[in-house]
């Protein structure tokens, strides 16, 4: 089943606040420049996510959503578990949201 832009919403919250205050505050501190809003890089991450497969193995479950600001962009990790397993795997940091 493909990921969501909800489902990536709630992982960067299960992340903590200061992840989703990180996309605010990236989004709103280019004004009067215009930057992704919070809500276009979550659909975003979601499509590049599907995109990479990673929905497609049924064994995985998005955990959670990292996000760190930088001078001029942000960086996401997103962590996946395998539900059988247990084990946890991080995604390669993506930062093109320049």
């Amino acid at each position: 089943m493909p990921l969501t832009r909800e489902d990536v919403r709630a992982a960067i919250e299960r992340a903590g606040d200061d992840h989703w205050q990180a996309l605010r505050r990236y989004h709103e501190g280019a004004y009067p420049a215009s930057r992704p809003t919070p809500g276009d890089i979550a659909k975003a991450e979601a499509e590049r996510l599907n995109a990479l497969g990673l929905n497609n193995d049924g064994e995985l479950r998005l955990l959670e959503s990292r996000v760190e600001p930088l001078e001029s962009t942000v960086r996401l990790v997103h962590v996946f578990e395998n539900t059988k397993t247990k084990a946890r795997q991080e995604t390669e940091p993506f930062e093109n949201y320049g």
